[in-house]
């Protein structure tokens, strides 16, 4: 299992090896592996059908007690065959579809890395091993919006959709550590045993509004829909990935994934209708009132993913049952119909509806399998997308939340991407021709094989849903909480009932909305424009309060002056010691003189004496003197506290400083003290308040923190039997103060490159 999700990056990695070996091929090649991963997990089909859950688990962090866990179910089964299965295709088509492009090798290296970080999502089985797939998709598909980097517009969109994703990201980190902080445990299985009893705790609904917060935001649920059209300056095959089965369906998978133990808590419910059927309504509006093909598409997303969300909100197993057929459906519609979008915009030229027509007759194939998808999207028997309309329909009527206001907002919704679907599949093939920037043809059949598969898939599941019944009907178990006893009834009829009279509805009204479409899209797009498109003014508006804040915060604390940034960080370490000190009652110190030595208080009056003398001399000479003074009695104390060692250090370090400051001493421009008598106090006052500070933190912490028996002695019985060393001095190094040998290297390595880099150019300057 492992191999399999991790054989991805690993193919990533190869892939700019890969590609001058493969030529014009590479989209094949690489289209092995996703289909290679299909059949592996296919072959979990006759085990999961049949109720079982097979579980995986790899040593990560043991002491944190963090796995890499795995588990196939029904519900991540799908999944994983949807995103190899879909995946296959797209490499096919990605191929074509950028043959010849410079940077081919690229958008397949990222598409290959997506692809495993996805499949490491939903097989995961324990929490923070999912947060860590859930950031790698918003990081590679950062990469995919933003591939062709030279156009403003994809770097903006894919900046946006990284911001908003990532942000998201990190309340839903902040809300899975407390599900695992609540339920004890950071494995998905041993959290969803514990049923719902968890909604009793306390830090139960920060919890959830936490997680919300991230899912709503990678699937697009209003106020963040914003992103996913605009990421549409994507390549078609990003579009056409990202948006059917992957990376938007991550929230939802979540949500999905966390239904057995939210079942029956009221604000969990409540929320996602209300969110679900707000999103689902606007985006269906919104498809009809876009032009580009790509745009409309994307709103129809959003459209099935507020659905998806509403489905699980009204949480009932009959729209579970909806959740995950709608789910199915709309992965095979919206695959091929992203695929379809994109090959018409590669021989024609334009995705503007308005700009094509009579495209069937240079154009057959295409034509066919187009309107089989679309069909599937506008919910018209016998297509698979008409099951799943009906189970919406009947799941709105039943439910217990709010039933008449998802019912109207469902037919609403279903009338407006009759006409979308319209827009789509009669715009652009029938009616008068209209001349386009390209001459139009058929496009290479390796561009129209995905998208006629999944059309004929979604033709095929409509005519017989058994074929697909039973991994449905073990993911809706796996959701729903429940034993996968109960047979689903999917089927194109019903009798005449009332969301088959509904449906009837959407279509009658829905072919009115096209046939005046061009009178309403205009007036009805500024009618919804406070909603579609204010929080991503919103949005603007922000981004452009932290630019403001960063350019102020810049020229108030990061203003080029040394003296300004010490007075910085010493008033913000006092502010946090007196914190401490004063509210937490932290000074536990007794201060004494019993055991003061003579020679202790005369070092100390040597080193006091030293410093003032270094802050009012006026000469140069006399300052690095005094300093010089001050670092030979720090030798003074290390010598009488048994360190000699350090002591060595210390006097060969304050020499060859002293040294060196003498030889370049007349190098340096004169003192120029510009400081009023004010400035002078001001900062006498913080190093005054810094230095007791600092004194007390030390004497509580070593008050505080004595070990048990002497330091020499820890180390001399711990060194080999923890860290496996004879030499106590390296063990110290290496193991008890590793990190603070690391940040030494670092630094010496630092200056060495800052060195190398002023010696270069000075052989630059010379030249």
């Amino acid at each position: 299992m492992l191999v399999a999700i991790l054989a991805g990056f690993i193919l990533a990695l190869l892939v700019p090896r890969l590609a001058p070996l493969v030529g014009d091929k590479i989209g094949w090649y690489l289209s092995v592996l996703p289909a290679l991963l299909f059949v592996y997990f296919l072959g979990f089909w006759p085990e999961v059908t049949a109720g079982e859950t097979l579980h995986y688990s790899y040593t990560w962090i043991p002491s944190l007690d963090i796995n890499l866990s795995f588990m196939v179910d029904g519900l991540s089964l799908m999944f994983a065959l949807l995103i190899t299965g879909i995946g296959t295709f797209i490499f096919i088509y990605a191929g074509c579809y950028l043959h010849g492009h410079k940077d081919i090798h690229k958008l397949l290296m990222y598409l290959q890395a997506f692809m495993a970080a996805m499949l490491g999502l939903v097989l995961s089985s324990n929490l923070i091993a999912m947060f860590v797939f859930w950031e790698l998709t918003s990081f590679t598909s950062y990469l995919l919006i933003g591939f062709n980097h030279e156009q403003e517009k994809a770097r903006k969109a894919a900046l946006q959709g990284f911001f908003i994703t990532v942000g998201g990201g990190l309340a839903l980190m902040t809300g899975l550590i407390l599900l695992g902080y609540i339920g004890g445990s950071f494995e998905i299985t041993e959290l969803l045993a514990q049923g719902t009893s968890l909604q009793d705790n306390p830090l139960f609904l920060a919890m959830m509004g936490l997680i919300l917060l991230g899912t709503f935001t990678k699937s697009a649920q209003t106020p963040f829909h914003f992103w996913l059209p605009n990421a549409m300056a994507a390549p078609t095959p990003v579009s056409a990935y990202l948006h059917s089965a992957t990376m938007v369906k991550a929230g939802v998978y979540l949500m999905a994934r966390l239904q057995p133990m939210m079942a029956g808590y009221e604000p969990w419910a409540v929320t996602l209708s209300v969110f679900g059927g707000v999103t689902m309504t606007l985006g269906a509006i919104m498809a009809v009132c876009s032009t580009d093909l790509k745009r409309i598409l994307a709103f129809s997303t959003v459209m099935a993913l507020g659905t998806l969300t509403m489905l699980i909100g009204i949480g009932t197993p009959h729209a579970l049952e909806a959740a995950m057929v709608f789910l199915l459906a709309h992965a095979l519609y919206k695959g091929a119909l992203f695929m379809a979008a994109g090959t018409l915009d590669h021989v024609t030229g334009t995705k503007d509806v308005r700009e094509l027509g009579g495209l069937r007759q240079y154009m057959p194939h295409t034509t066919v399998f187009v309107t089989i998808a679309a069909l599937s999207l506008a919910g018209i028997p016998p297509l698979f997308g008409f099951i799943a309309k009906e189970l919406m329909f009947s799941a709105a009527l039943t439910s217990a939340n709010l039933s008449g206001f998802l019912i109207v907002l469902s037919v609403i919704t279903a009338i407006c991407i009759v006409a979308a679907s319209a827009l789509v599949a009669i715009k652009p093939f029938y009616g008068a021709y209209k001349t386009t920037p390209q001459t139009p043809h058929e496009a290479p059949w390796a561009m129209r094989l995905g998208f006629s598969v999944l059309a004929v898939v979604s033709l095929l599941l409509g005519l017989i849903p058994g074929l697909i019944s039973p991994l449905l009907q073990v993911a809706i178990a796996a959701i729903s909480g429940a034993e996968a006893d109960v047979e689903l009834d999917l089927a194109l009829w019903h009798g005449i009932n009332v969301p088959l009279m509904l449906s009837g509805l959407a279509l009658v009204c829905g072919a009115f909305v096209y046939r005046y479409w061009q009178l309403i899209y205009q007036p009805l797009a500024k009618a919804v424009y406070p909603l579609a498109y204010g929080p991503e003014r919103g949005y603007e508006h922000m981004m452009n309060g932290l630019v403001w804040l960063a350019r102020t915060q810049t020229r108030i604390l990061q203003n080029g002056y040394m003296a300004n940034y010490i007075l910085t960080i010493l008033i913000s370490t006092i502010a946090l010691l007196t914190y401490v000190f004063w509210f937490e009652d932290a000074f536990i110190y007794v201060i004494s003189f019993t055991d003061v030595r003579f020679y202790e208080v005369v070092i100390a009056l040597l080193m006091l004496v030293a410093v003032l003398y270094a802050c009012v001399t006026p000469l140069r000479l006399g300052s690095v003197a005094a300093l010089g003074v001050l670092g030979f009695a720090m030798t003074m104390v290390y010598v009488f506290f048994s360190a000699p060692d350090l002591a060595i250090t210390q006097v060969l370090v304050e020499t060859l400083t002293v040294i060196m400051l003498v030889l370049v001493l007349f190098r340096l421009p004169g003192f120029h003290d510009l400081s009023s008598p004010l400035v002078r106090w001001r900062d006498a006052a913080v190093a005054g308040a810094f230095g007791v500070l600092v004194t007390m933190m030390l004497l509580t912490v070593n008050e505080s923190s004595l070990p048990s028996m002497g330091i020499s002695e820890y180390l001399v019985e711990n060194s080999y039997v923890m860290a496996h060393g004879r030499n106590i001095v390296n063990v110290i190094l290496v193991d008890f103060r590793a990190l603070d040998t690391l940040g030494e290297i670092f630094v010496l390595a630092l200056a060495a490159i800052g060195v190398n880099a002023m010696i270069r150019f000075r052989w630059e300057s010379q030249k």
